[in-house]
């Protein structure tokens, strides 16, 4: 696959994974690959367009090497060509995110979602290089702007720059600024992709071409009819159906939402949520009630809406 040609539309989930209790294993938490693999194929057997393993949903900085390098083969032989794999490569420097490029390549990766360089604030000379090194590598890239958590902001005038190396052919918009679709579109031809849920349908409205998404772990099937309304220019219907997940959605910005969407999965049963290493504790309860409470209402009322539309 070239950097021309990776069609990004659609629905990429940005996988959990789960743990078993091994006393042997670090925090106790050993990797289930086998649920991590069932989890994937489900999420491809409901339409998802593809998954992205080893972003911080998937916990990748709380695994070890050995880890998080099986993650991207398990993943890739779960997608078995039916969509691509997106790799998380996010490290503290361009070399060491150059190396999980490099073994994402060789391990069957279509394409690459990677930070600024992590733990350090870059400059933006310093983010250009970062980028320009993973580059190398030859995959497509998909920049992530998540300024929350790095501290450094993919400023559309930055993401302008980086659009100018051949691979970079996307950018995850996290920031929740619907505006910037705008401002990145007249600056450069990149696509964007809505990179957080409780903003999905105004990303779309403005002319994000994808969703690199979380709660759709827990709601694949609804999430793709959300997807495909917005991209067929439903938009009413596309409304209708945002307003009945969005309160649930916002939990993907929260600081505890991969504790938050695998306790969504545990609820609506279709796959294994299950808990989280260090440093991610445990939701408090009032946390864990409302968590539980908005996946319930937002539950009915999809129920509701197949009575109605039976």
């Amino acid at each position: 696959m070239t950097t021309q040609n990776m069609d990004l539309g659609g629905v990429v989930v940005a996988t959990t994974l789960a743990f078993r209790e091994d006393a042997s294993a670090p925090a106790g938490l050993a990797v289930d690959y086998d649920k991590f693999g069932e989890h994937v194929d489900f999420l491809m057997s409901n339409g998802c367009r593809g998954v992205g393993p080893n972003g911080s949903l998937g916990e990748y900085s709380s695994l070890t090497d050995e880890e998080r390098r099986k993650v991207i083969q398990v993943a890739v032989e779960a997608v078995d060509g039916r969509g691509i794999v997106i790799a998380g490569v996010h490290g503290v420097g361009s070399h060491q995110a150059r190396h999980w490029a490099e073994l994402a390549r060789e391990d069957g990766a279509d394409g690459v979602l990677l930070l600024p360089p992590t733990l350090y604030r870059a400059n933006e000379a310093e983010v250009i290089a970062h980028y320009q090194e993973v580059a190398k590598v030859g995959l497509p890239i998909m920049a992530y702007n998540n300024p929350f958590d790095t501290k450094v902001d993919l400023v559309p005038s930055l993401v302008a720059k980086l659009a100018e190396i051949p691979e970079v052919v996307a950018i995850k918009e996290f920031t929740g600024d619907v505006r910037r679709v705008y401002e990145i579109k007249e600056l450069c031809d990149i696509d964007v992709i809505a990179g957080a849920d409780d903003v999905l349908f105004e990303l779309m409205v403005n002319g994000a071409v994808g969703w690199f998404a979380g709660y759709p772990n827990a709601f694949p099937r609804e999430a793709v009819e959300l997807y495909n309304l917005c991209i067929e220019g439903k938009w009413h219907e596309a409304k209708a159906l945002y307003e009945q997940l969005v309160a649930v959605f916002r939990w993907d910005s929260r600081t505890e939402f991969v504790q938050a969407i695998k306790l969504s999965m545990d609820i609506c049963g279709n796959s294994y949520g299950g808990p989280t290493r260090p440093p991610r504790g445990p939701l408090t309860p009032e946390q864990h009630a409302q968590v539980t409470a908005d996946t319930e209402r937002a539950l009915a009322a999809l129920e509701a809406r197949r009575a109605v539309l039976a």
